[in-house]
């Protein structure tokens, strides 16, 4: 006979806040939200979160946003709330992403790529708002041929919760029973919430796994500690579920996912595991080993 499995609730290690923004290129204002040098295994299998806005553009005939640049060993993840990107590399990935879209661009042994606001939306001006995420690699797929998965809002199925407490939009890993569309190299949840909720709401989460709540806006309470506009939540290891203690007109990241436990050597647009393999990134770079654009 199987048994029921005794929920046990993840404790909240800490509260991440962030200090101030910068330019990305001339298209992306952003706030770095959490980032490996100073977070490493507590964040692990990710790396960095930007979250981009929200702004204002006015309509403009220039291209915004950032020409033709290097990653290896990782992964990024493009989640619009708002506005439009285009984006081109040279494995042949590229398209356009609007509101509710997700681009899934997978590094891994090396490519260039850009990233401007789409010409309709830079030519009609408007809110623009997105995040993007950093996904480490393990160490065998680094060197792996570049991937890009480009995610419609229509393949996102969406998840509601009961008496009205809100949504989740399953990007990447399982709730209930429904999948997310996003292929991942590593067991990893990514669900994209709305939540408006008085009473407790229990989210099931791995047991060994580190979890965070990426709250973009709006408000919520973790164990008793509340969370504001562009704060991150992280949580201990232990434990097979997250709960949220209440909500009010929240938009969050869910992210949870099976820690690596390998090293992290960055620097740049480059994450390996060793400072040589650093070194051989910039090499390969220079030789145009990566590919150019046209």
């Amino acid at each position: 006979m199987q048994t029921a499995q005794i929920k046990t609730v993840k404790k909240l290690h800490s509260i991440q806040r962030s200090s101030g923004s910068h330019w990305v290129g001339n298209g992306f204002p952003v706030r770095t939200l959490f980032a490996y040098p100073n977070l490493g295994s507590v964040i692990s299998p990710f790396l960095m979160l930007d979250y981009a806005g929200p702004a204002v553009f006015p309509p403009t005939q220039e291209k915004l946003g950032v020409g033709e640049h290097p990653h290896r060993g990782f992964e990024t993840v493009s989640i619009v709330y708002s506005g439009e990107v285009t984006h081109r590399d040279s494995a042949g990935g590229g398209g356009t992403i609007g509101e509710g879209d997700v681009q899934w661009m997978t590094a891994a042994s090396g490519l260039v790529h850009e990233e401007f606001h789409s010409a309709n939306f830079a030519k009609r001006g408007g809110r623009f708002e997105m995040v993007q995420l950093w996904v480490n690699l393990p160490a065998q797929y680094k060197t792996a041929p570049p991937r890009y998965q480009s995610i419609s809002s229509e393949q996102i199925p969406v998840i509601h919760f009961p008496n009205g407490e809100g949504t989740a939009r399953i990007i990447a890993g399982t709730l209930t029973g429904s999948h997310g569309p996003a292929e991942t190299h590593t067991p990893l949840q990514v669900w994209d919430m709305r939540l408006n909720h008085k009473e407790a709401l229990q989210l099931p989460i791995t047991d060994g796994h580190n979890a965070m709540l990426v709250l973009l806006s709006g408000s919520l309470q973790v164990d008793g500690t509340q969370l504001q506009t562009a704060e991150v939540a992280l949580f201990d290891r232990v434990g097979n579920t997250l709960q949220i203690d209440h909500a009010k007109n929240a938009t969050l990241l869910l992210l949870s996912g099976e820690p690596l436990r390998e090293p992290i050597v960055g620097s740049g647009p480059f994450v390996m595991n060793t400072p040589e393999e650093i070194r051989q990134a910039i090499s390969d770079y220079q030789q145009g080993k990566m590919g150019r654009l046209a």
